[in-house]
């Protein structure tokens, strides 16, 4: 698309709650007659007439302010010249906004504000996209009378300290956009307006620069600014963009779309769509401005072969390296069974590819030997929710919690891994709903500017299942219970067997106290305002997925939600927050050893039958192996070859030695990725990924949205994913002949039902949510409305297990991990861009008393010893994490920290469990001699062989 500016109303639309009546309100506007929702403003009244009124403070992506003056218009019949944006409409009113006297003080204005601003239009960066320009010319202004020799702020220095843009004082006019955008928006608060008069300028925090303040880097800033003030470094480098394509982030569950601003192939900006169903409009530092990697230097573009390990890599043909991996893989086959070889899909690639990787393992492998690193985070959300509800997937869309009054947060951590989903919440908790967060840290949203929790539940990590249990041993017997929707809505007979359960004494908060730690009267008082505050959401994590107990802990979610009547309607739901910006498509499209796409077990003969018809093979009826068994089975010799699209179990996966253990057992290890990561190590072949920037497809958030993502450049190595992976499968004899993702998607549309409804043509119309198909033409935004999938909602008996993970003298802490806003799971592509300005190390988070019990100073290098392992890293002393409880991130493969955590997992999926593993921390001097081995084996491993010069 040619690029175009979105247009823009100058006010929001007026905020209509569901069900509530709208009434419209008829007026003129420069003989225009114009009918809008009463309380709208006069300019954006005339802005949906076609009839644009000068302005620079106003922008529909915030609240009217009136300052700059210029939008000033008559009304008859009224005296003076009131602001357009800040003066609502009314009954047959008759506006003007252009006379000579409205020019006069128009122009009087833009003159004030050109006396103190530099006439470089030609060489500014903005240049050909200023509003402050734009408004010079629609005002008809063409000299200034006031002169430029008296005090100014011309010379004013350029703070350049972010990553990837820069504030110009010296062309600020003060219109506190930036400041509201950061109020508003983002909810951060870290920008404001300091001095008065001529002395105003903008300021971050402390009147510090902006790498050093509060500030988060989101971009609102820069978004609202109307001028030159704040811009993106990258536009300053390169011009003004050209062209522009919408897509969607490739980074987080949140599902943002963007508009790639281009010029020829190249990236200038990515800016963030205000049509995007998911982020309005928003953004993050990531994917706002972290899309560097996609050209980094360390991009391998070429395939690469090697015999062993220890050998470096020889680039090679496509050709040759697709022909290598084919013949590698029947040899493996021939030699030790059609089960010997598998695949893992990832949760960064579309849906289309991941339904040929899984495709591939079934229909060509001949085997269910497919696994994702989507299990490996939230599968239990799949199991628990399938069981109560009937649908492994959330209930809502982002847009229900404008209609939440009360949010329980438990084991998520927004602000840091789904910030703009966390913006939003921000803004709903400043409008007066209340938070509760259940989490072992103070994660920013127990406190942070102008929004607190009611209730921080810091309990001990591995006890959700317990601390829940009791919330709902408040609810059964204090008669909180929603009897009219349970009566309704549920399975009767399992509700009673469950309240009887939860009643029981050794239930209460006072009971469970000893074991989360949590005081009874805290938990007695969440309970009681979660089940009758009003509309109550549950928004949950990694937090509660990834222990022992993960699914377990997800239907004593769902029992809660469905106790109290908070499904089926906006404002409340069951909400997982999905890490990646495709696990739950990768999910959705039958990754899982035991499921084909849609869910549904491979043991069902009617759904094979689909299949086998459709890919004309007849498909084993068994389950096939998860990734903790091919490891296993690789080490017994039984599992010999795997092909990972996208996917770094050597950084991601738990219990490190183990994984690499297994790698080198294998006798093919085939890895498509961007770079050279930590599992390549291990590897036989490389094959080149290709970025989100480089191909069509699709990816499904967390609200079940199928998002279009659009090729804004060729694939830089040649080949988009699922072309290597329709390579891979002619060359073994099966054939593909796909031309466009879009007849992927066609295909999945013809043999699972809930995308029955999707195709290329409706997704460019709008982002549809799953369930699409004749019963939900349009998609579906809130499941179980009229009832629940499954039929009767069911609720399930949650027996608190404890971990298997126990401390003791030898191991006295636990070990919790997480992630962090500026880097994205294991870092492959955020460290390869300026958010290492920000996080450029995983550090451990300890208590000050953990810490001066062992010794330990700010910043001190320390061991970090498990059962499992050991690493090392460096100290933050800080009183987030209660005593007992260390905590720290997993972006960097330096540290390795899943070198420490164990093999223990959720009874149900094998979800690892990552949250839970006893620990001990102590003074070191150096690195330990895992991690010094480990670093040079990868160092040797990274080797590749010159290519010898053409003759």
């Amino acid at each position: 698309m040619t690029l175009s500016a979105e247009l823009d109303y100058g006010t929001p639309p007026v905020s209509v709650r569901t069900g509530a009546a709208e009434t419209m309100v008829t007026l003129t506007i420069d003989g225009h007659a114009v009918t809008v929702p009463e309380g709208t403003s006069i300019m954006r009244a005339a802005a949906e007439a076609g009839i644009k009124v000068p302005r620079l403070c106003a922008t529909d992506m915030l609240n009217s302010f009136g300052s700059c003056r210029l939008c000033l218009v008559e009304i008859e019949g009224r005296g003076g010249t009131p602001a357009s944006c800040t003066t609502p409409v009314a009954a047959d009113m008759k506006v003007h906004t252009v006379s000579d006297n409205l020019r006069r003080l128009r122009l009087g204005v833009m003159e004030l504000y050109i006396s103190d601003h530099p006439l470089d239009c030609l060489t500014c960066a903005a240049n050909g996209n200023c509003e402050l320009q734009d408004a010079a010319g629609e005002v008809g202004l063409r000299q200034v009378r006031y002169g430029y020799d008296g005090a100014n702020h011309l010379a004013d220095p350029i703070d350049t300290s972010n990553p990837y843009f820069q504030y110009d004082p010296a062309k600020c006019i003060v219109c506190s956009r930036c400041v509201r955008a950061c109020e508003e928006v983002q909810g951060t608060f870290a920008l404001t307006v300091d001095g008065r008069g001529f002395a105003s300028r903008i300021a971050a925090g402390m009147n510090e620069d902006f790498l050093g303040s509060e500030c988060v880097s989101c971009g609102a800033c820069v978004q609202a600014c109307p001028t030159a003030t704040l811009i993106e470094k990258s536009v300053v480098a390169l011009g003004q963009a050209e062209h522009s394509v919408v897509t969607t982030c490739a980074y987080c569950g949140v599902g943002c779309n963007f508009k790639a601003e281009m010029r020829g192939d190249t990236v200038v900006r990515m800016v963030p769509w205000k049509e995007g169903k998911a982020n309005h409009g928003h953004s993050c530092v990531k994917g706002r401005f972290a899309w560097g990697y996609a050209t980094h230097p360390d991009r391998i573009l070429t395939p690469m072969l090697r015999e062993r390990i220890t050998d470096p890599w020889r680039e090679v043909t496509w050709d040759e390296a697709i022909a290598h991996v084919a013949t590698g893989f029947r040899r493996i086959q021939q030699q030790a069974g059609k089960d010997a070889i598998g695949v893992i899909t990832s949760s960064r690639c579309t849906n289309e590819e991941t339904y040929l990787v899984q495709k591939l393992a079934r229909a060509v492998f001949g085997n269910n030997n497919t696994d994702t690193c989507a299990r490996v985070c939230h599968s239990p959300t799949g199991y628990g929710l399938k069981t109560t509800f009937g649908t492994s997937a959330g209930t809502q869309d982002f847009d229900s919690v404008e209609q939440a009054d009360v949010v329980l947060v438990i084991g998520a951590n927004p602000t840091d891994g789904h910030p703009v989903f966390a913006s939003r919440l921000k803004k709903r908790l400043r409008q007066g709903a209340k938070l509760i967060v259940i989490d072992p840290r103070r994660i920013d949203l127990v406190r942070t500017p102008h929004v607190q929790a009611a209730y921080h539940l810091p309990l001990r990590p591995g006890t959700n299942v317990a601390m829940l249990t009791a919330l709902a041993h408040v609810i059964v017997t204090e008669g909180l219970v929603d009897r009219a929707f349970v009566e309704a809505r549920c399975d009767l007979d399992a509700f009673d067997a469950w309240a009887d359960f939860v009643a029981a004494d050794r239930h209460s908060p006072e009971a469970t106290e000893a074991v989360t730690g949590v005081p009874a009267a805290d938990v007695r008082a969440a309970a009681r305002l979660y089940a009758t505050g009003g509309n109550g959401a549950i928004y949950y994590g990694l937090g509660v997925t990834e222990h022992s107990q993960g699914s377990t802990a997800v239907m004593a979610i769902a029992n809660l939600a469905m106790a109290t009547g908070n499904v089926g309607r906006p404002g409340v739901g069951v909400n997982p927050l999905r890490g990646q910006n495709n696990v739950q498509g990768s999910c959705d499209m039958g990754s899982f050893p035991h499921e084909l796409p849609g869910y549904r077990h491979i043991a069902e003969d009617k759904v094979r039958a689909i299949y086998e018809t459709e890919w004309g093979v007849t498909l084993d009826p068994e389950p096939g192996l998860r990734i903790p068994n091919m490891v296993d089975a690789a080490l017994d010799g039984s599992f010999r070859g795997i092909y990972i699209q996208g996917e770094d179990i050597a950084q991601s996966d738990p219990d490190t030695r183990h994984i690499i253990a297994g790698l080198k057992a294998m006798e093919l290890v085939v890895v498509q990725d961007l770079f050279l990561n930590e599992t390549a190590n291990y590897a036989h072949v490389l094959l080149p990924g290709s970025t989100f920037l480089e191909k069509d497809g699709t990816f499904i958030n967390a609200e079940r949205r199928i998002n279009l993502v659009r090729k804004v450049m060729a694939p830089r190595a040649g080949m988009a994913d699922w072309e290597v992976t329709q390579a891979i499968a002619n060359a073994m004899g099966y054939p593909m002949h796909y031309t466009h993702p879009s007849e992927i998607m066609a295909e999945i549309a013809r043999t699972t039902p809930s995308f029955a409804g999707v195709t290329y043509d409706k997704l460019e119309r709008e982002a549809v949510q799953w369930p699409c198909n004749d019963a939900a033409p349009d998609g579906t935004p809130i499941m179980h409305a009229n009832g629940f999938v499954r039929g009767k909602g069911k609720f399930i008996i949650t027996e608190y297990v404890p971990t298997d993970e126990k401390v003791g003298p030898r191991y006295p802490l636990l070990l919790t991990t997480g992630r962090i806003l500026s880097q994205y799971n294991v870092g492959a592509q955020t460290r390869r861009t300026g958010n290492v300005a920000w996080h450029p190390e995983d550090v451990l988070e300890i208590h000050p008393h953990d810490a001066e019990e062992r010794g330990i100073g700010e910043g001190d290098t320390v061991r970090l010893r498990s059962r499992t392992g050991e690493t090392t890293l460096h100290a933050h002393i800080t009183d987030r994490v209660a005593p007992g409880v260390v905590y720290t991130t997993f972006h960097h493969p330096g540290t390795q920290a899943n070198v420490v955590t164990s093999d223990y997992s959720d009874w149900a999926t094998n979800c690892p469990e990552y949250k839970v593993t006893a620990v001990q921390v102590s003074p070191t001097n150096g690195p330990s001699e895992w991690q010094v081995a480990y670093r040079a084996e990868a160092a040797a491993s990274r080797r590749i062989e010159p290519v010898e010069p053409a003759e």
